[in-house]
């Protein structure tokens, strides 16, 4: 089979999917275009180049998948790649990686550190219990993270994303809902995303006052994972559970009228692209057609004059990241185009940041992660700006790690420049 279709008979058929493999694995060998963009082309076309027949045939099952381990899931080889459907080759070489991880899982088993890195909300939830502790539990180099490191085979050395003192969906209970400013102008539904939930709530915070402060009631429906973090280890079954359970809520605020706002890219990705195939669900294809990263919805506000300009406070400077699952999606940069209006310059740095969430946070790939992470710190601090941005939370987290300073959320640069404070995350 072809693609990424977990429904299909022949989708965890192992000899199938080695053909699969072979096909395709045939086609980049012979065009290369992809030869810089993650450590997977690398390596495949060097055990190419260095058999005997310097041919796809001479591989041996375990220099096919060590092309899938080194996959961190950026997706960038679709849009560049010139034999993607409907072009008859119908290559897709994220949908033939995400493939095998699930085949693999499906024969093989899923490692107790799949398991654990992919599932944030039982994660969220335990630390919860006691963030304070638990973040000194899990400060780089301890005890413990050396435990982690050989249970689970997470760097021990790599820093994690801290518990937050309070998840985003308590202090929004806790608020009493949404709040919108002067007259009501629409209403959105909230995708809050674990990440900014259970570990970064400040930027959830800022994108709830920002849409208040501009006309629209915040509505935040029932919701789970993603999903992304589960089919990163392979788990297509908790990845589906997932989806049908977010399709429950998002659909019915969509058929209310509803656009469904997300303020991270992976999410976004996920619920645009990977739901209508995942699930097989009808609804998951106009929950799709319905679902706006935060700042390209911000943004759309701003070209129909919906948006307010009326700001106190401009960065001199901005240096701009704009993650691969932003870029993957075709929308141009909305993050940039969302800081321009206050009047600063924002310089791009185009790089990737070489986490892909799960992968970069393994003892396996942390090397090869924090190589990428420091070309994209370099390039932002020679940018010399005053203020750091970037839509990923996790790709932050790579910046902070390397230069010891978190950029913001674009929504958190438009937050300041109404005046609305500066919502910073605490630390228990």
């Amino acid at each position: 089979m072809r693609g990424f279709d977990p429904h299909h008979p022949d989708f965890y058929d192992e000899a199938d999917l080695s053909a699969e493999m072979d096909r395709i694995y045939d086609i980049c060998h012979g065009c290369r275009l992809c030869f810089n963009l993650c450590p997977s082309f690398p390596a495949l076309f060097d055990a190419i180049d260095e058999s005997e027949e310097e041919s796809v045939e001479a591989l041996t099952p375990e220099q096919k998948m060590r092309v899938v381990d080194l996959c961190y899931n950026c997706k960038l080889c679709f849009p560049k790649c010139p034999y993607t459907p409907p072009h008859e080759f119908e290559l897709d070489f994220p949908a033939l990686m995400l493939r095998a991880k699930a085949v693999k899982a499906k024969h093989h088993g899923i490692s107790a550190g799949d398991k654990f890195l992919g599932n944030p909300i039982l994660v969220g939830k335990i630390g919860g219990i006691a963030p304070k502790l638990v973040n000194a539990l899990n400060a780089p180099g301890t005890a413990n993270r050396k435990v982690m490191e050989k249970v689970l085979g997470l760097e021990a050395d790599r820093h994690l994303p801290p518990i937050a003192p309070e998840p985003f969906e308590k202090w929004w209970k806790r608020r009493g809902g949404s709040r919108p400013q002067g007259e009501v102008k629409g209403e959105v539904a909230l995708f809050y995303t674990c990440s900014l939930n259970y570990n970064w709530p400040g930027a959830a915070k800022a994108l709830v006052e920002v849409l208040e402060h501009n006309g629209f009631r915040v509505h935040c429906p029932e919701q789970r994972c993603c999903g992304m973090p589960a089919l990163d280890g392979g788990d297509i079954e908790q990845a589906v559970e997932w989806a049908h359970a977010n399709l429950d809520g998002l659909h019915e605020a969509v058929r209310q009228g509803m656009p469904v706002i997300v303020p991270g890219p992976s999410c976004s990705l996920m619920i645009k692209h990977d739901y209508p195939t995942l699930t097989g669900d009808e609804r998951a294809r106009e929950v799709s057609e319905s679902t706006f990263d935060a700042a390209e919805f911000l943004v759309r506000q701003h070209k129909e004059g919906r948006l307010s300009t009326e700001f106190s406070w401009k960065p001199e400077s901005v240096a701009y990241h704009q993650p691969c699952h932003l870029k993957v999606q075709n929308m141009g940069l909305p993050g940039r185009d969302l800081i321009r209006p206050t009047g600063a310059k924002v310089k791009l740095v185009d790089k990737c940041s070489g986490m892909d969430g799960t992968w970069g946070m393994k003892h396996e790939f942390f090397e090869l992660s924090m190589k990428q992470a420091k070309k994209l710190a370099g390039g932002l601090e020679r940018a010399k700006a005053e203020v750091l941005v970037s839509d990923c939370p996790l790709a932050s987290l790579q910046v902070e790690e390397v230069l010891e300073t978190r950029p913001l959320h674009p929504v958190e640069v438009l937050h300041r420049a109404y005046g609305l404070g500066q919502p910073k995350e605490e630390t228990p």
